[in-house]
């Protein structure tokens, strides 16, 4: 059942009324909806996001707003988004099985998913900047990555199937040029929208005027509009990862489309360095101990990644690319061929990886790892190290031999004064 076929946003207040004949949510929250109790808790830059409370449990109502919320109605974005949010997030539950939550009910005129309740589970960035651990995130994370990435692409996909699925996702327009805008184009330039810590003018500058820097970053970009070769969530960070202190999910796939294999690991693999770079304005004694858990969880969770690449390259390599035809059947080796598309998608990742660096200080959307530092000056100085690591693995991206590499690279401008 709908909510209606006009479209209106929903309130704490409405919620209860327009939704109670929805089954799904009533089966899990109660039949009864004036016993609901209904909170608004989106805090992120697009949507409603409502924890509906009733004597049976719990349920999130997650609805789309007409207009970027993190700017207003200046910025119109379509409703469509939580169409290909709902269609994201069922692919990555057959990919990935367990690793998001579970969809009770999608409307589309509405642009409303109702979904599972993840509880205790609170936002990964949270437990970062609060110094907590989390038992067995690497393996969740390096394993989500190369279930989502290979199964997605024409290494194990149907091919009909593949393009058809690209040709739904090549619908979502207007998603995916906010990454295109802000992720790729905005940080190297002025654009209207960034914003920075005033200290930085010395390392902006020195950015900008680095060309060999925006070339690599643009052919990055031509890549990212050009090469369909796997479904990405499009915005793997540590805000859309949510996790207790041993269970992990990702959240939020909106900005979804077909993109390059390494994208997603390199996109995440950005937001545990910003955590990494941002540690001494939030630990104390435990600092050293810290930082180096997090470097320990990025190069686990590319190992984990690598690893489970191989094994499903070795078991369900079914689709058109690098068929069995031409390497097994006839008593081929096909590791060198695995060892090239890696080393692609290492390069594409750690672009992007330096990218992500970039576009989290420098342009609309940043990291509460460094916002929520008072210390302007401190601030300054660690988002300097940062952004220089970023420009050092864009320069380096096809050369780095593996995370570890880019651990120690990260150790190196963790001990400088950038600035």
């Amino acid at each position: 059942m709908s909510a209606g076929t006009v479209y209106e946003a929903l309130s704490v207040e409405t919620l209860p009324e327009r939704l109670k004949d929805v089954p799904a949510l009533a089966s899990k929250v109660g039949s009864d909806s004036a016993a609901w109790d209904v909170k608004e808790v989106g805090d992120g830059n697009l949507n409603l996001v409502f924890i509906v409370t009733g004597p049976e449990g719990k349920a999130i109502v997650k609805q789309a707003l007409p207009y970027v919320r993190l700017v207003g109605d200046s910025w119109p974005l379509p409703l469509y988004r939580a169409y290909f949010e709902y269609h994201a997030l069922t692919r990555q539950a057959a990919r990935a099985p367990g690793a998001v939550p579970e969809i009770y009910h999608f409307d589309e005129a509405q642009a409303l998913i109702v979904m599972e309740f993840l509880s205790p589970h609170v936002i990964l960035r949270r437990k970062l900047i609060a110094g907590e651990r989390v038992d067995g995130l690497a393996e969740f994370l390096g394993t989500y990555c190369a279930r989502t990435a290979f199964r997605g692409s024409e290494l194990s996909m149907a091919s009909p199937d593949k393009k058809a699925d690209v040709a739904l996702f090549a619908g979502n327009v207007e998603i995916p040029a906010i990454t295109e805008a802000l992720v790729f184009t905005d940080p190297y330039y002025n654009a209207e929208m960034n914003h920075h810590t005033d200290e930085l003018e010395p390392v902006i500058s020195q950015l900008r005027s680095d060309i060999a820097l925006k070339v690599k970053v643009q052919q990055a970009l031509q890549r990212f509009v050009s090469n369909t070769e796997t479904m990405v969530h499009g915005d793997l960070h540590s805000g859309s990862i949510m996790s207790t202190d041993t269970d992990s999910r990702v959240i939020d796939p909106e900005f979804a489309q077909y993109g390059p294999l390494g994208f997603d690991i390199g996109m995440m693999c950005a937001n545990f360095l910003m955590a990494y770079f941002s540690q001494p304005a939030h630990r104390g004694n435990d600092l050293a101990d810290y930082q180096e858990w997090i470097l320990g969880v990025i190069a686990d969770i590319c190992a984990t990644f690598e690893a489970e690449f191989r094994a499903l390259w070795a078991t369900e390599r079914t689709g058109i690319l690098y068929p069995a035809a031409l390497f097994e059947d006839q008593g081929h080796d096909s590791t060198p061929a695995c060892d090239a598309v890696l080393a692609d998608l290492w390069r594409d990742a750690w672009t992007v990886c330096g990218i992500e660096m970039h576009r989290r200080c420098l342009s609309l959307a940043h990291n509460a790892d460094f916002e929520e530092i008072e210390d302007i000056a401190l601030r300054a100085r660690l988002e300097a190290r940062n952004l220089m690591m970023g420009a050092d693995l864009i320069h380096k991206a096809d050369t780095l031999a593996d995370a570890s590499a880019v651990c120690a690279i990260a150790r190196d401008f963790n001990g400088k004064d950038v600035l």
